[in-house]
């Protein structure tokens, strides 16, 4: 099939490169030069496992990237991945997505102007545009308004479907490959078809065991916000009994292995440390708490996760506190990706600490294997070691905050600090002899 992906973030330029190695011929739009020349050139402009394999493998073949909307008409179906970025009260912003909509809209109403205008509507004309950005079910009516708008007197031959994206930053590539599930949001059986049609190479090479889940629009989208909020609200459940073991002293990950030998809950995201972060969670439980209040209902859960999440850098540095007064003293940070397997540093729980040991006038050291720039970015004041044993060489303490798997390796590097006082936020630090050592719930 002819794709055209609008959008190149994480998510579009995920999408455009798996649906090229699934055999579609795919067209990605992005307003910014240089990362339409990035894909042409076969590289995205993020760190992603995969990613680039695949750009370099089909870029300039099944794959090409330009910031104009004139192969939309052509295409069978445009996937709209544009950002809804958060507002202070935690609604998202969708002027960047009703935007290119309406672009979209207009780019289809063109090509009708150049046909002769015709207003009736049949399967081999009319167009498909599917919004895998991250929307709130109220937020479906303003994007298909908004391409409807575009669309004008071509509108009858446009339909807006909805189709969100279950990937995690660091897994991307292959969550899409191997997907737990596919969500189609339509309106009409013929849009469903079409959907399920795109998808039938990835079924196809999966042995068709991917449940599909057909519904409205709306309710797609809902499914989206709740798979988030229930998962952002398991790890702050185990983060919160976590701190209650910690209290007892008491191991939490003992504890949370025997419960998650429960079928009833699974032991997926029950590893207690220092909380969530990234593009996701935060943005989405705050989105749809915001919705939730503006529909006049207050979602106490939500919220209290949110609390228990937040609360969990400041636990870190209290048990810091606790050993080392550091004002005047190095602070070597480990971890500043708010993940392993990613460079992204958005809502990363190494933020709030760095914030807290420079308010403790700390000299603050960070170390990442490929975050350190996104960082520098926002924290441009903080010495940056290109190695751990150079992050932690005659530090008096050192935060872990994100469990890249050299971490674990580490060994002798301990023994060049001043005070080897270790905080470990993710459980991935052995513990050792002349190592003063704390687990943030164990």
């Amino acid at each position: 099939m002819r794709v055209t992906v609008v959008g190149s973030g994480y998510v579009g330029t995920t999408l455009a490169a798996c649906l090229a190695d699934a055999g579609h011929d795919v067209t990605a739009i992005d307003i910014d030069p240089d990362v339409v020349d990035a894909l042409n050139d076969g590289h995205a402009a993020i760190h992603e496992p995969g990613l680039d394999d695949l750009l370099a493998e089909h870029a300039g073949d099944r794959l090409r990237a330009t910031t104009e909307y004139d192969g939309v008409p052509d295409a069978d179906v445009t996937f709209l991945a544009i950002g809804t970025p958060s507002r202070e009260d935690g609604s998202i912003d969708l002027g960047p997505l009703t935007a290119a909509a309406e672009m979209t809209g207009e780019a289809l109403a063109g090509a009708s102007d150049g046909d002769g205008g015709s207003s009736s509507a049949t399967d081999d004309d009319r167009h498909l545009v599917v919004v895998k950005s991250t929307i709130t079910p109220p937020g479906v009516r303003e994007v298909r308004e908004a391409l409807r708008a575009g669309a004008g007197d071509a509108a009858d031959r446009v339909e807006l479907a909805t189709n969100p994206e279950f990937l995690r930053e660091g897994s991307a590539v292959d969550d899409f490959q191997h997907p737990d599930k596919l969500v189609f949001g339509t309106d009409s059986d013929w849009a469903t078809d079409r959907l399920e049609t795109l998808y039938e190479p990835l079924l196809a090479a999966t042995d068709g065991e991917v449940p599909m889940i057909r519904t409205d629009p709306e309710t797609a989208v809902m499914i989206k916000y709740a798979n988030n909020a229930f998962l952002a609200s398991k790890i702050s459940l185990a983060n919160d009994l976590g701190n209650v073991c910690k209290r007892f002293g008491i191991d939490a990950y003992e504890v949370m292995d025997a419960v998650g030998l429960d079928d009833r809950i699974g032991a997926q995201f029950l590893r207690s440390g220092v909380g969530w972060g990234g593009s996701c969670f935060p943005k989405d439980v705050d989105a749809i708490r915001a919705a939730a209040r503006e529909a006049g209902y207050e979602p106490l859960l939500l919220d209290a996760a949110v609390a228990v999440n937040d609360g969990q850098p400041e636990r870190m540095l209290e048990l810091l506190d606790a050993h080392v007064d550091v004002a005047g003293e190095r602070v070597a940070v480990l971890g500043l990706a708010f993940k392993p397997g990613t460079d992204d540093v958005r809502n990363s729980r190494a933020i709030p600490l760095v914030e807290g040991l420079r308010e403790r006038g700390a000299d603050v050291v960070g170390y990442d294997p490929v975050a350190a720039d996104n960082m520098r970015e926002l924290f441009p004041g903080i010495e940056y070691a290109d190695s751990v044993a150079a992050a932690l060489d005659e530090a008096s303490a050192a935060l872990v905050v994100t469990d890249w798997d050299e971490f674990a390796a580490l060994d002798d590097a301990f023994d060049a600090m001043a005070e080897p006082v270790v905080i470990d936020g993710r459980r991935i630090i052995e513990r050792r002899d002349g190592l003063t050592y704390e687990g943030l719930t164990w």
